[in-house]
């Protein structure tokens, strides 16, 4: 499915919210745009999706959405365990698996 454009605000907006409330950083790793706390990595957005790291239970309740997967960022069906890439259907669920991720991924896990 095409981006539109909407998913990238979705994600900008997402991003503002977190960088202006907690120590949460703008970037960029592995060549799309990111959220970070402490240099680590704990969301991202990829192609109209956005990504995140999370621990239970949030990575099940995040993959039981429909359209989520694992997120491979290869493609190449070597997919990262902790990372869960949540469709932009989903973009009001995006800011709560924001900061669920900045509390396990941003943080030592």
């Amino acid at each position: 499915m095409p981006e539109t454009g909407d998913e990238r605000e979705a994600y900008d907006a997402v991003a503002a919210e977190l960088t202006a409330t907690t120590p949460a950083t703008t970037g960029t790793m592995m060549g799309m745009p990111c959220l970070k706390h402490g240099g680590k990595m704990f969301a991202g957005y990829h192609h109209g999706a956005m990504t995140f790291k999370l621990g239970t239970p949030e990575h099940g309740q995040a993959l039981a959405l429909a359209g989520a997967r694992l997120f491979d960022p290869s493609g190449q069906g070597r997919p990262m365990k902790e990372w869960v890439e949540v469709p932009s259907a989903h973009s009001a669920r995006w800011p709560e698996l924001a900061r669920a991720a900045l509390r396990y991924g941003g943080s030592d896990g």
